[in-house]
């Protein structure tokens, strides 16, 4: 009794990661599922305690009998830890408090690896503190295998659950809390500076983020090797409003080893920012400025010094670049497989020709809502990137059905092309379908189906 007294203890309950005030959970009896608004994945809720006594005959006999015939108790070990490797931590903990056995196998070291927490109500700071209390057991205050947390979209997250992760887990490889609005520099920063392995950071939608830099502690005792220290590869910071040159200067310095880097809609950003970025981080392999309106033809210069490690490039809705940038682009980065260029209306054919002749081996391509680019620019794109798989030109006012036949008859691999808003003819969106069987068309024209 009283090892089974403390079992029951130890163990975080699931009403605890998914609070009974959530949606699903009514009269004090939570249902047996609930899907996730955020992840799509199935959570599980809390179910009343079972009688304790059982008084009717029948009713003892046929729970005799099922338990005689339960299969998943003669399954081994090995598979039952295979199987509850597929579930979110909700649903771990809950299968801890069925019997002696699961909880064993629930808090195998290998299915500890990862822990995401998700909904907007949960009390995300206790469940952390708690998971990591158990986790630790083996080895106090430090919980070695854990290398993923994932906590997307849980508002309720603040500095502390932060700080609960940065002192509890020193193996942390990746970490994502987008859209948690209430975390500041002083976690990210202790953070980055705990955890050595860190290599995936999405802090998209976290307002108060400024920057991603080691903590003054952490600066004066590494400083021999100042700059080198965070070894975050992926960084995602779209939504950040309150990034400025100065902060991406701060987030290149320390943040030498980039290789995918995400801005979108960080508004403060200039070409200035992007000099500083260019003389730190020179492996970016893909790159997001889209919305960045004060980016210009000279950012694009500075970006261009990524030669051929440039795979991936977004500029969109940036007004102020124009074919010189794109020229930029196809001059130096001709190992270039993705642009999406939607909105930047000084782009014109000249642009697109230059683009096509350099980047050959162009696979997506998005140049919607350019009203200078017509038939002429498609023909070049056609005639010199065959391996185009994805092609945009919504609301591009000057394409006719005419350059749609040119790009379907050479672009044999086409397998997405949007026309919305288009003025083409059903005969050019049926020949596309002929040329390019895989196509998916996008388009607004009723008469096609």
């Amino acid at each position: 009794d009283s090892d089974l007294s403390m079992r029951t203890l130890s163990t975080p309950s699931p009403a605890l990661i998914f609070p009974p005030n959530s949606p699903g959970f009514q009269n004090g009896r939570g249902s047996s599922t609930s899907s996730s608004s955020v992840t799509g994945e199935t959570v599980a809720m809390v179910h009343s305690p079972p009688p304790t006594r059982l008084t009717h005959p029948l009713i003892r006999l046929a729970s005799k009998h099922q338990k005689e015939q339960a299969s998943i108790d003669r399954l081994p070990d090995h598979a039952m830890v295979q199987i509850f490797s597929f579930l979110p931590t909700n649903q771990l903990c809950r299968c801890a408090r069925v019997c002696r056995r699961w909880y064993n196998l629930a808090w195998d070291p290998r299915l500890w690896r990862t822990i995401r927490l998700t909904g907007e109500t949960i009390n995300v700071d206790r469940a952390l503190k708690v998971l990591t209390r158990r986790l630790c057991q083996d080895t106090p205050n430090v919980c070695l295998m854990l290398e993923t947390v994932i906590v997307s979209g849980c508002r309720r997250l603040t500095d502390r659950g932060l700080y609960t992760i940065a002192q509890c887990c020193p193996e942390l490889r990746r970490l994502e809390v987008s859209g948690c609005y209430n975390i500041s520099n002083e976690a990210v920063f202790d953070v980055v500076s705990l955890c050595p392995n860190l290599e995936h950071l999405d802090v998209s939608g976290c307002s108060k983020v400024t920057c991603i830099s080691l903590t003054r502690e952490a600066s004066i005792k590494l400083s021999p090797l100042h700059g080198k220290q965070i070894s975050i590869r992926y960084l995602d910071m779209t939504d950040c409003f309150v990034l400025e040159d100065e902060g991406l200067h701060t987030i290149a310095a320390h943040c030498t080893q980039l290789t995918h880097l995400y801005l979108r809609r960080c508004v403060r950003i200039t070409d200035e920012g992007l000099r500083y970025l260019m003389i730190y981080c020179t492996s970016i392999k893909e790159l997001s400025v889209s919305d960045c309106r004060f980016v210009s033809d000279f950012g694009m210069r500075e970006i261009a010094k990524l030669e051929s490690r440039l795979r991936y490039l977004s500029i969109a809705h940036c007004g102020r670049i124009t074919d010189v940038g794109i020229r930029y682009i196809a001059k130096y980065c001709s190992k270039l497989r993705y642009l999406n260029a939607r909105g930047c209306e000084g782009i014109t054919d000249h642009g697109l020709e230059y683009l096509a002749k350099n980047c050959t081996k162009l696979k997506s391509l998005d140049i919607g809502k350019c009203p200078l680019v017509s038939d002429t620019g498609l023909e070049f794109l056609a005639l010199n990137c065959f391996n185009l798989k994805r092609l945009s030109l919504k609301s591009c006012e000057s394409i006719t059905g005419q350059g749609l036949q040119i790009v379907a008859a050479n672009c044999f691999d086409l397998q997405m092309l949007n026309v919305q808003d288009c003025e083409v003819s059903v005969d050019a969106l049926r020949f596309v379908k002929r040329h390019c069987k895989r196509c998916i068309i996008e388009h607004t024209n009723p008469a096609f189906f």
